[in-house]
């Protein structure tokens, strides 16, 4: 999500506008995805789908999207952006996240990741991890602040965001994102085999057979965004897909969402 759009992103770099974040989880809960993973990438505090005629709020503040976006999902609902401080985490669970997910702070003020499992439980601390291939082959974590190299190595952060308390890992390679080739199964691989806590893998998948080879190599969860955005009940064909050829994996059924109704702070 940037600036209250949801977004496809490639290499995170180019953002095309898919429409409002609230609407599409309708069509996701439809579709009956296991979780929904929002990371809001605004580079400002300006948030305004430019619409006021779409039927939905047009909400001026993350929060106030979180809190649509809570009502609408049938499914539980990780949030991540802007989280610095334990307080960030729980105005985001007290709006209605199931977890939370943070990046630029394990870099900068691991501890926060430590207080926000200590308050809420391992399982609302979830870790995004940026990774970049260097050139010797290395994966580098990747701060997306400064959208920089950091020098310091994802399997190192890994361990340490276990050690600090994180529940789950989001493991995305910045070098495949949005570009439909598949996951960096070498990277998923080492992730997975350094640490206990679950990890999901993003960044890459562009078939059905791009989520089963993330499985394979170890993750516990695949994870994907473009490859659901243009085609219909995309997540329910996935998750078919990946059913019918053995992976653990519940078999898919269509739900219907929930109304919405609006939030106080509609324009």
């Amino acid at each position: 999500m940037r600036n209250g759009i949801a977004v496809q992103s490639k290499g995170f770099r180019r953002y095309q506008a898919l429409g409002n974040p609230v609407s599409i989880v309708e069509r996701l809960s439809s579709w009956a995805a296991d979780e929904l993973v929002y990371l809001d990438i605004s580079p400002d505090d300006r948030y305004d789908l430019g619409r006021d005629d779409l039927g939905a709020s047009n909400r001026s503040t993350a929060l106030g999207i979180l809190e649509d976006l809570a009502e609408r999902t049938l499914m539980p609902l990780t949030f991540g952006g802007r989280i610095r401080t334990l307080d960030d985490a729980a105005r985001r669970i007290d709006l209605g996240a199931d977890k939370v997910a943070v990046n630029s702070v394990m870099l900068h003020d691991p501890s926060v990741v430590t207080a926000i499992a200590d308050r809420f439980g391992t399982q609302c601390a979830v870790v995004v991890l940026d990774a970049v291939c260097s050139e010797d082959g290395a994966w580098i974590a990747r701060d997306p602040t400064s959208k920089q190299a950091t020098g310091r190595g994802v399997i190192e952060l890994a361990i340490d965001a276990e050690r600090r308390g994180a529940g789950e890992l989001i493991v995305q390679s910045v070098d495949r994102d949005g570009k439909g080739l598949g996951f960096d199964l070498s990277l998923i691989e080492a992730v997975s085999k350094a640490v206990r806590i679950p990890v999901v893998a993003l960044g890459g998948a562009g078939t059905h057979e791009h989520l089963a080879d993330g499985l394979a190599a170890g993750a516990d969860a695949v994870a994907a965004a473009n490859m659901f955005n243009y085609t219909e009940h995309a997540v329910h064909k996935a998750k078919r897909a990946l059913h019918d050829a053995g992976h653990p994996v519940r078999e898919p059924e269509l739900i219907e969402a929930p109304a919405l109704t609006g939030g106080s702070d509609a324009a």
